[in-house]
Order: structure tokens, then sequence, then C-alpha cells
């Protein structure tokens, strides 16, 4: 089940979505094979800090953050990558590393990789690492609002 937090605002903003269960899963290509989704429809959440803010970056499951291409599309002084302790006290509701891209429910910025905006549909964890919601990417865009930058690299 999606958080609540999600599916009520989800719901209250009428938006359609598709919840996919699948068996636990903790990588991007593990969740993506068992979804049956390809890599690039599949939007990961990668915590950041941007000059020391926690933030997220949203991009395919098929490619990784590129912490100098953040930093200089952000136009930031310095980019990382947030460990889980950083973090996890965050998203209470959410399994570590499961939490879903919607930053704007948790009071943080939100990036997403500009490859994500050419998917008619993306999934994304709903907060468990054996779920995914889907929807399509205007809708997810028209609520998240993100900023859309150039930061994901393919992975090797």
């Amino acid at each position: 089940m999606p958080t609540k937090k999600l599916r009520e605002f989800l719901d209250a903003n009428k938006v359609k979505y598709r919840i996919l269960t699948h068996s636990t899963a903790y990588t991007a290509q593990e969740i993506a094979s068992l979804a049956h989704i390809r890599g690039q429809n599949l939007a990961k959440t990668v915590m950041v800090k941007v000059d020391g803010r926690m933030a997220m970056a949203v991009l395919p499951g098929s490619r990784h953050v590129d912490l100098a291409l953040l930093r200089a599309a952000a136009r930031a002084k310095a980019a990382e990558v947030a460990t889980e302790a950083e973090f996890r006290h965050l998203f209470p509701e959410c399994e570590t590393g499961a939490m879903p891209p919607f930053g704007n429910l948790y009071g943080m910025p939100v990036f997403v990789d500009e490859s994500l905006t050419r998917d008619e549909e993306i999934a994304f964890s709903s907060g468990t690492h054996h779920e995914l919601i889907q929807l399509s990417y205007a809708d997810f865009s028209r609520l998240v609002q993100p900023t859309v930058l150039a930061f994901a690299e393919m992975a090797a």
C-alpha cells in the first residue's frame, strides 16, 4: 500500500495511478525486472545534499547521478549523495531507500533528470521495497513541479 500521505495527495488531486506489486527488491535493475518495466521508465530517487540542503534527485533506473553535472546544472557550490543516516528520519512512514519522489510532501526540492520528461509514464517506489506507483509523467510534473536538469549518466 502506498504511504497514506502519498495516496491521499494523489486521490485529492484526482490523479489516475496504478499500483504494481513485486517481490521485495532493492536495486533499480531488480525492481524493473520484477515489475516488467523498462529501466528507463523506473524513476529512482537518490537523496542528495546540494549546498548542504537535502534534496531528491530523480532519474531513470538505468542511469546514475553525475554529481559534477548536478552541481553545475543546479548552479551549486557542492553536491553529494546523502547517507541513509542523514535522511532516514525524514521519511518515517517509508522503508529506508523506498521513498517516493514527492519532495513537495516532505519540504524539499526535487531535481528531475531531463531524460525522464520524455516518458509518457513513470513508475516509482511507493514507500516500500515491494510496490511501485505508475502514473503519467505529466501528472507527476504538475504535482511536484520539479526542477528539470541534465545530471544523469548511463550506468556502466
